[in-house]
Protein backbone atom coordinates (compact mmCIF):
# COMPACT_ATOMS: atom_id res chain seq x y z
CA UNK A 1 0.00 0.00 0.00
CA UNK A 2 1.19 3.33 -0.59
CA UNK A 3 1.35 6.27 2.14
CA UNK A 4 -1.63 7.75 0.66
CA UNK A 5 -3.84 4.43 0.44
CA UNK A 6 -2.39 3.79 4.40
CA UNK A 7 -3.75 7.43 5.29
CA UNK A 8 -7.19 6.80 3.41
CA UNK A 9 -7.91 3.41 5.43
CA UNK A 10 -6.19 3.98 8.73
CA UNK A 11 -8.95 3.74 11.19
CA UNK A 12 -11.54 2.42 9.04
CA UNK A 13 -13.47 -1.26 9.99
CA UNK A 14 -13.31 -3.42 7.31
CA UNK A 15 -14.78 -6.78 6.64
CA UNK A 16 -13.15 -9.49 5.08
CA UNK A 17 -15.22 -12.51 4.38
CA UNK A 18 -13.51 -15.95 4.20
CA UNK A 19 -10.80 -14.10 5.64
CA UNK A 20 -9.25 -17.49 6.93
CA UNK A 21 -8.56 -18.23 3.35
CA UNK A 22 -5.65 -18.08 0.79
CA UNK A 23 -6.73 -14.56 -0.67
CA UNK A 24 -8.50 -13.36 2.09
CA UNK A 25 -5.49 -14.11 4.61
CA UNK A 26 -3.20 -12.13 2.61
CA UNK A 27 -5.63 -9.14 2.42
CA UNK A 28 -6.01 -9.34 6.15
CA UNK A 29 -2.30 -9.27 6.75
CA UNK A 30 -1.70 -6.29 4.66
CA UNK A 31 -5.13 -4.69 5.88
CA UNK A 32 -3.78 -4.71 9.75
CA UNK A 33 -1.22 -1.97 8.82
CA UNK A 34 -3.69 0.65 8.92
CA UNK A 35 -7.33 -0.59 9.66
CA UNK A 36 -9.44 -2.50 11.91
CA UNK A 37 -10.36 -5.88 9.92
CA UNK A 38 -13.20 -8.49 10.78
CA UNK A 39 -12.76 -12.13 9.51
CA UNK A 40 -15.26 -13.64 9.30
CA UNK A 41 -14.99 -17.60 8.06
CA UNK A 42 -16.44 -20.34 8.97
CA UNK A 43 -13.68 -22.39 8.17
CA UNK A 44 -14.79 -24.64 5.67
CA UNK A 45 -11.90 -24.07 3.59
CA UNK A 46 -10.44 -21.52 5.22
CA UNK A 47 -7.81 -22.26 7.80
CA UNK A 48 -6.99 -21.25 11.32
CA UNK A 49 -3.67 -21.35 10.68
CA UNK A 50 -3.65 -18.74 8.09
CA UNK A 51 -4.88 -16.19 10.52
CA UNK A 52 -3.31 -17.68 13.91
CA UNK A 53 -0.32 -14.71 13.60
CA UNK A 54 -3.53 -12.16 13.74
CA UNK A 55 -5.10 -13.18 16.98
CA UNK A 56 -3.25 -11.44 19.61
CA UNK A 57 -3.31 -8.47 17.56
CA UNK A 58 -5.79 -5.45 19.14
CA UNK A 59 -7.18 -4.16 15.68
CA UNK A 60 -7.83 -7.61 14.23
CA UNK A 61 -11.58 -9.54 15.09
CA UNK A 62 -12.65 -13.05 14.50
CA UNK A 63 -15.96 -13.96 13.88
CA UNK A 64 -17.07 -17.25 13.10
CA UNK A 65 -20.31 -17.77 11.19
CA UNK A 66 -21.40 -18.71 7.73
CA UNK A 67 -22.52 -16.66 5.03
CA UNK A 68 -25.45 -18.45 4.51
CA UNK A 69 -26.98 -17.43 7.50
CA UNK A 70 -28.12 -13.92 7.07
CA UNK A 71 -27.74 -13.16 11.14
CA UNK A 72 -24.46 -13.70 10.61
CA UNK A 73 -23.91 -11.69 8.20
CA UNK A 74 -26.07 -9.33 9.75
CA UNK A 75 -23.69 -9.49 13.07
CA UNK A 76 -20.63 -8.95 11.18
CA UNK A 77 -22.12 -6.19 8.88
CA UNK A 78 -22.23 -3.92 12.31
CA UNK A 79 -20.05 -0.70 12.16
CA UNK A 80 -18.26 -1.71 8.91
CA UNK A 81 -17.09 0.65 6.52
CA UNK A 82 -15.63 -1.34 3.61
CA UNK A 83 -16.50 -5.37 2.38
CA UNK A 84 -14.24 -7.33 1.19
CA UNK A 85 -15.87 -10.22 -0.03
CA UNK A 86 -13.72 -13.17 -1.11
CA UNK A 87 -16.06 -15.88 1.10
CA UNK A 88 -17.41 -19.13 -1.57
CA UNK A 89 -16.65 -22.45 -2.47
CA UNK A 90 -14.13 -22.62 -5.73
CA UNK A 91 -13.39 -25.13 -7.80
CA UNK A 92 -15.05 -25.77 -11.53
CA UNK A 93 -14.95 -29.76 -10.49
CA UNK A 94 -16.68 -29.26 -6.87
CA UNK A 95 -19.57 -27.68 -8.32
CA UNK A 96 -20.26 -29.95 -11.02
CA UNK A 97 -20.09 -33.00 -8.17
CA UNK A 98 -22.22 -30.59 -5.77
CA UNK A 99 -24.23 -27.55 -7.64
CA UNK A 100 -26.46 -27.46 -5.11
CA UNK A 101 -23.53 -26.49 -2.19
CA UNK A 102 -22.09 -24.10 -4.47
CA UNK A 103 -25.09 -22.17 -5.29
CA UNK A 104 -26.10 -21.75 -1.33
CA UNK A 105 -22.72 -20.32 -0.73
CA UNK A 106 -21.33 -18.58 -4.10
CA UNK A 107 -25.17 -17.29 -4.70
CA UNK A 108 -27.21 -17.09 -1.56
CA UNK A 109 -24.68 -16.12 0.61
CA UNK A 110 -23.70 -13.23 -1.61
CA UNK A 111 -26.90 -12.49 -1.32
CA UNK A 112 -27.16 -12.26 2.31
CA UNK A 113 -23.95 -10.23 2.46
CA UNK A 114 -24.72 -7.72 -0.08
CA UNK A 115 -28.01 -6.85 1.76
CA UNK A 116 -26.55 -6.89 5.45
CA UNK A 117 -24.03 -4.94 3.92
CA UNK A 118 -26.64 -2.29 2.06
CA UNK A 119 -28.64 -2.21 5.35
CA UNK A 120 -25.53 -1.85 7.53
CA UNK A 121 -24.59 1.43 5.45
CA UNK A 122 -21.26 -0.38 3.78
CA UNK A 123 -19.52 2.18 1.60
CA UNK A 124 -18.05 0.21 -0.50
CA UNK A 125 -18.54 -3.71 -1.25
CA UNK A 126 -15.89 -5.13 -3.19
CA UNK A 127 -16.38 -8.47 -3.90
CA UNK A 128 -14.36 -11.61 -6.03
CA UNK A 129 -15.71 -12.55 -9.14
CA UNK A 130 -13.82 -15.13 -11.54
CA UNK A 131 -11.97 -15.39 -15.03
CA UNK A 132 -14.98 -18.38 -15.61
CA UNK A 133 -17.38 -16.05 -16.43
CA UNK A 134 -16.10 -15.76 -19.80
CA UNK A 135 -17.10 -19.27 -20.43
CA UNK A 136 -16.92 -20.56 -24.02
CA UNK A 137 -16.15 -17.13 -25.35
CA UNK A 138 -12.67 -17.59 -27.15
CA UNK A 139 -11.45 -14.67 -28.20
CA UNK A 140 -8.49 -13.05 -26.33
CA UNK A 141 -7.21 -11.42 -24.53
CA UNK A 142 -10.86 -11.40 -22.65
CA UNK A 143 -12.38 -8.02 -22.12
CA UNK A 144 -14.35 -7.10 -19.50
CA UNK A 145 -17.49 -6.64 -21.79
CA UNK A 146 -17.68 -9.64 -23.58
CA UNK A 147 -18.58 -12.66 -22.47
CA UNK A 148 -19.33 -16.63 -23.76
CA UNK A 149 -21.90 -19.16 -21.86
CA UNK A 150 -20.84 -20.48 -19.07
CA UNK A 151 -19.33 -24.07 -18.32
CA UNK A 152 -19.96 -25.05 -15.30
CA UNK A 153 -22.40 -24.64 -12.49
CA UNK A 154 -19.51 -22.65 -11.07
CA UNK A 155 -19.28 -19.94 -13.53
CA UNK A 156 -22.90 -19.44 -12.73
CA UNK A 157 -22.91 -18.11 -10.00
CA UNK A 158 -20.07 -15.87 -10.21
CA UNK A 159 -22.08 -14.48 -12.90
CA UNK A 160 -25.24 -14.03 -10.99
CA UNK A 161 -22.98 -12.37 -8.30
CA UNK A 162 -22.03 -9.65 -11.12
CA UNK A 163 -25.71 -9.29 -11.86
CA UNK A 164 -26.66 -8.95 -8.06
CA UNK A 165 -24.03 -6.34 -7.84
CA UNK A 166 -25.65 -4.35 -10.45
CA UNK A 167 -28.80 -4.63 -9.71
CA UNK A 168 -28.19 -3.51 -6.33
CA UNK A 169 -26.05 -0.08 -7.64
CA UNK A 170 -29.26 0.71 -10.00
CA UNK A 171 -32.11 0.04 -7.29
CA UNK A 172 -30.69 1.05 -4.17
CA UNK A 173 -27.31 3.25 -5.43
CA UNK A 174 -25.22 0.57 -3.38
CA UNK A 175 -21.61 0.91 -4.72
CA UNK A 176 -19.96 -2.13 -5.75
CA UNK A 177 -16.72 -3.44 -7.29
CA UNK A 178 -15.88 -7.12 -8.91
CA UNK A 179 -12.89 -8.36 -9.55
CA UNK A 180 -12.38 -11.01 -11.83
CA UNK A 181 -9.81 -13.18 -10.84
CA UNK A 182 -7.25 -15.12 -12.90
CA UNK A 183 -5.60 -18.15 -11.58
CA UNK A 184 -3.90 -17.02 -8.40
CA UNK A 185 -1.28 -18.16 -6.92
CA UNK A 186 1.18 -17.74 -4.24
CA UNK A 187 1.87 -18.13 -0.27
CA UNK A 188 -1.09 -19.75 1.81
CA UNK A 189 -2.23 -21.44 -1.10
CA UNK A 190 -3.74 -24.91 -0.19
CA UNK A 191 -1.98 -27.71 -1.79
CA UNK A 192 -4.01 -30.66 -0.24
CA UNK A 193 -7.31 -32.09 -1.13
CA UNK A 194 -9.29 -33.02 -4.17
CA UNK A 195 -9.85 -29.21 -5.81
CA UNK A 196 -6.43 -27.85 -4.93
CA UNK A 197 -5.04 -25.16 -7.22
CA UNK A 198 -2.30 -26.71 -9.42
CA UNK A 199 0.27 -24.66 -8.75
CA UNK A 200 0.69 -25.71 -5.02
CA UNK A 201 -0.55 -29.14 -6.04
CA UNK A 202 2.42 -29.21 -8.45
CA UNK A 203 5.32 -27.79 -5.91
CA UNK A 204 3.59 -30.20 -3.25
CA UNK A 205 4.39 -33.34 -5.41
CA UNK A 206 7.52 -32.40 -6.86
CA UNK A 207 8.53 -31.28 -3.34
CA UNK A 208 7.95 -35.32 -2.81
CA UNK A 209 9.63 -36.50 -5.90
CA UNK A 210 6.21 -37.61 -7.08
CA UNK A 211 5.32 -36.75 -10.70
CA UNK A 212 3.11 -34.03 -11.56
CA UNK A 213 0.07 -35.35 -13.66
CA UNK A 214 -1.39 -32.32 -16.35
CA UNK A 215 -4.26 -32.32 -17.44
CA UNK A 216 -4.59 -32.52 -21.56
CA UNK A 217 -0.92 -32.85 -22.98
CA UNK A 218 -0.02 -29.37 -21.53
CA UNK A 219 -0.82 -27.22 -24.23
CA UNK A 220 -3.79 -25.42 -22.06
CA UNK A 221 -2.58 -21.83 -21.08
CA UNK A 222 -3.43 -19.80 -18.35
CA UNK A 223 -2.80 -15.72 -16.81
CA UNK A 224 -1.29 -16.94 -13.73
CA UNK A 225 -1.23 -14.09 -11.18
CA UNK A 226 0.75 -13.45 -8.10
CA UNK A 227 -1.43 -12.43 -4.40
CA UNK A 228 0.15 -9.29 -4.48
CA UNK A 229 -0.84 -8.16 -7.28
CA UNK A 230 -4.34 -9.44 -6.21
CA UNK A 231 -3.87 -7.65 -2.68
CA UNK A 232 -2.83 -4.47 -5.01
CA UNK A 233 -6.14 -4.58 -7.09
CA UNK A 234 -8.09 -4.97 -3.77
CA UNK A 235 -6.50 -1.97 -1.99
CA UNK A 236 -7.03 0.17 -4.99
CA UNK A 237 -10.44 -0.83 -5.14
CA UNK A 238 -11.07 0.44 -1.71
CA UNK A 239 -9.29 3.68 -2.04
CA UNK A 240 -10.20 4.90 -5.73
CA UNK A 241 -12.14 7.84 -5.40
CA UNK A 242 -13.31 8.20 -9.21
CA UNK A 243 -16.84 7.82 -8.93
CA UNK A 244 -16.33 6.60 -12.67
CA UNK A 245 -14.37 3.23 -11.45
CA UNK A 246 -17.30 2.20 -9.19
CA UNK A 247 -19.94 -0.20 -10.10
CA UNK A 248 -18.33 -2.32 -12.69
CA UNK A 249 -15.96 -5.35 -13.39
CA UNK A 250 -12.47 -5.55 -13.55
CA UNK A 251 -9.87 -8.31 -15.01
CA UNK A 252 -7.36 -8.69 -12.13
CA UNK A 253 -4.48 -10.49 -13.89
CA UNK A 254 -0.98 -9.96 -15.13
CA UNK A 255 -2.02 -10.25 -18.79
CA UNK A 256 0.97 -13.03 -19.70
CA UNK A 257 -0.11 -16.36 -21.24
CA UNK A 258 1.36 -19.54 -19.75
CA UNK A 259 0.91 -23.08 -20.79
CA UNK A 260 0.73 -25.52 -18.38
CA UNK A 261 3.37 -27.36 -19.47
CA UNK A 262 5.84 -24.44 -19.59
CA UNK A 263 4.77 -24.09 -15.97
CA UNK A 264 5.69 -27.07 -14.88
CA UNK A 265 8.86 -26.81 -16.32
CA UNK A 266 9.45 -23.38 -14.30
CA UNK A 267 8.57 -25.37 -11.56
CA UNK A 268 11.39 -27.73 -11.63
CA UNK A 269 13.42 -25.33 -12.83
CA UNK A 270 13.41 -22.96 -9.33
CA UNK A 271 13.17 -26.30 -7.22
CA UNK A 272 15.31 -27.89 -8.14
CA UNK A 273 17.77 -24.68 -6.69
CA UNK A 274 16.74 -26.43 -3.24
CA UNK A 275 16.69 -30.16 -4.43
CA UNK A 276 18.86 -30.79 -7.70
CA UNK A 277 16.88 -33.83 -8.07
CA UNK A 278 13.70 -32.67 -9.05
CA UNK A 279 14.64 -31.44 -12.22
CA UNK A 280 14.68 -35.04 -13.36
CA UNK A 281 11.17 -36.26 -12.13
CA UNK A 282 9.17 -37.11 -14.59
CA UNK A 283 6.08 -35.48 -15.86
CA UNK A 284 2.48 -37.30 -16.78
CA UNK A 285 -0.87 -36.77 -18.24
CA UNK A 286 -4.51 -37.59 -18.38
CA UNK A 287 -7.42 -36.63 -19.87
CA UNK A 288 -8.51 -32.94 -19.51
CA UNK A 289 -11.38 -31.91 -16.71
CA UNK A 290 -14.66 -31.53 -17.98
CA UNK A 291 -15.28 -27.97 -17.33
CA UNK A 292 -12.26 -26.28 -18.18
CA UNK A 293 -11.95 -23.99 -20.13
CA UNK A 294 -9.00 -23.97 -22.95
CA UNK A 295 -6.88 -20.81 -22.50
CA UNK A 296 -7.09 -17.64 -20.73
CA UNK A 297 -5.54 -14.53 -20.93
CA UNK A 298 -6.65 -11.13 -19.50
CA UNK A 299 -6.50 -7.87 -20.98
CA UNK A 300 -5.95 -5.45 -17.82
CA UNK A 301 -6.34 -2.18 -19.90
CA UNK A 302 -9.75 -0.55 -18.37
CA UNK A 303 -7.73 -2.00 -14.52
CA UNK A 304 -4.99 0.24 -15.26
CA UNK A 305 -7.02 2.98 -16.92
CA UNK A 306 -9.69 3.25 -14.15
CA UNK A 307 -8.03 1.79 -11.09
CA UNK A 308 -4.31 2.74 -11.05
CA UNK A 309 -3.44 -1.06 -11.69
CA UNK A 310 0.04 -1.83 -12.37
CA UNK A 311 0.99 -5.41 -11.18
CA UNK A 312 4.48 -6.08 -10.11
CA UNK A 313 4.50 -9.87 -9.81
CA UNK A 314 4.97 -11.58 -13.47
CA UNK A 315 4.78 -15.34 -13.86
CA UNK A 316 8.58 -15.86 -12.96
CA UNK A 317 8.94 -13.09 -10.15
CA UNK A 318 5.78 -14.76 -8.19
CA UNK A 319 7.01 -18.51 -8.62
CA UNK A 320 10.41 -17.75 -7.39
CA UNK A 321 8.47 -16.00 -4.05
CA UNK A 322 6.20 -18.65 -3.82
CA UNK A 323 8.37 -21.18 -3.86
CA UNK A 324 10.73 -19.99 -1.26
CA UNK A 325 7.36 -19.91 0.57
CA UNK A 326 6.14 -23.51 0.02
CA UNK A 327 9.66 -24.71 0.31
CA UNK A 328 10.06 -23.45 3.91
CA UNK A 329 6.24 -24.75 5.08
CA UNK A 330 5.69 -28.27 2.50
CA UNK A 331 8.46 -29.97 3.39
Amino acid sequence: MTYQQLEALKGKRILITGGAGFIGSNLCEMLLKSSNVVCLDNFSTGKIENIKPFLSISNFTLIEGDIRNFVDCQNACKNIDYVLHQAALGSVPRSIIDPITTNEVNISGFLNMLVASKDAGVKRFIYAASSSTYGDHKALPKTEDVIGKPLSPYAITKYVNELYAEIFYNTYKFDTIGLRYFNVFGKRQDPDGAYAAVIPKFVKQLINHESPVINGDGSYSRDFTYINNVVQMNINALTIENKKALNTIYNVAYGQRTTLLELVHLLKDYLSDFDSEIKNIEIKHTNNRIGDIPHSLASIDKAKQLLNYHPKYDISTGLKEAISWYWEHLR
